[in-house]
């Protein structure tokens, strides 16, 4: 099969594809939202992240736990970088973990993770958005990730503003209309409203900017060395870019002699 063939499949490919998923309409209507730490030279703002964190505490920490994350790590440089002692009472006022050794629940430290919670059978958090940081755009193409850097944080966030305020039940479940969900409908209620959390800093607190807020922080949670890989990956580039040119000096240097002799 030659080069020409298999290019004309795969452009081929993707059309069908985008066709298919246009058809189907079920993947969800998600909107593009210009994150600071989207790009190869972006950076998580860290006081979104502290932001988010709040909105996670009193918003989605009562269903879903964040049980893959050190509660160590909101110190670290690149997240929240909370000064260590609110880290320790941060943990203590708000989690309780149990442990094996007293064979009862304590107070959380900052050396134990986020807790699992199961009561309502919601999902964990921790990786939600990497999980969903691989999807494919609206229209399945992959193009939209790749050119606006739409990914798990614009999905979350999709998912909590994209209810439309109808409902309906079936089976004795409750489901509410959702235009970023696949299908159109999920069982988890509106769970953001204008002013529900009060910022210090008394930034905005209506629905879109909590939405933003915590999506951002379960980004980081998810991704907690992305900055580290970017700057990783940029000095790799760097690097290649610089021994390409030494290289290309190298070999003209070395066949300039047997070029001109044959020449001559």
């Amino acid at each position: 099969m030659t080069i020409k063939t298999l290019t004309i499949s795969a452009v081929t490919a993707l059309a069908l594809t985008a066709t298919g998923a246009f058809a189907a309409g079920d993947a969800g209507h998600i909107e593009d939202v210009d994150f600071s730490f989207e790009g190869p030279f972006g950076a998580f703002d860290q006081n979104q992240l502290q932001r988010g964190l709040q909105v996670y505490t009193e918003v989605c920490a009562g269903c879903h736990g964040l049980q893959y994350v050190p509660i160590r790590t909101l110190a670290d440089e690149g997240g929240p970088h909370l000064p260590e002692d609110q880290v320790r009472a941060y943990a203590a006022q708000n989690f309780e973990v149990f442990d094996a050794e007293l064979d009862d629940f304590r107070p959380a430290k900052e050396t134990d993770n986020f807790p699992a919670n199961t009561a309502a059978g919601a999902p964990d958090l921790s990786l939600m958005a990497k999980a969903r940081a691989g999807f494919h755009g609206p229209y399945g193409t992959g193009i939209n990730q790749f050119v606006k850097g739409m990914g798990g944080a614009e999905y979350i966030a999709a998912i909590l503003t994209g209810y439309t305020g109808e409902e309906k039940t079936e089976a004795g479940v409750t489901l509410y209309e959702n235009t970023a969900f696949p299908g159109g409908w999920i069982s988890m209620a509106p769970p953001l409203d204008d002013g529900l959390v009060e910022f210090a800093d008394g930034h905005a607190n209506d629905t879109h900017h909590l939405a933003e807020d915590v999506s951002a922080f379960l980004m980081w949670t998810a991704e907690p060395k992305m900055m580290a890989r970017k700057q990783a990956g940029l000095t790799g580039v760097i690097f290649l870019v610089l021994l390409s040119v030494l290289l290309y000096l190298t070999n003209k240097r070395i066949w300039k002699p047997i070029k001109y002799a044959s020449k001559g």
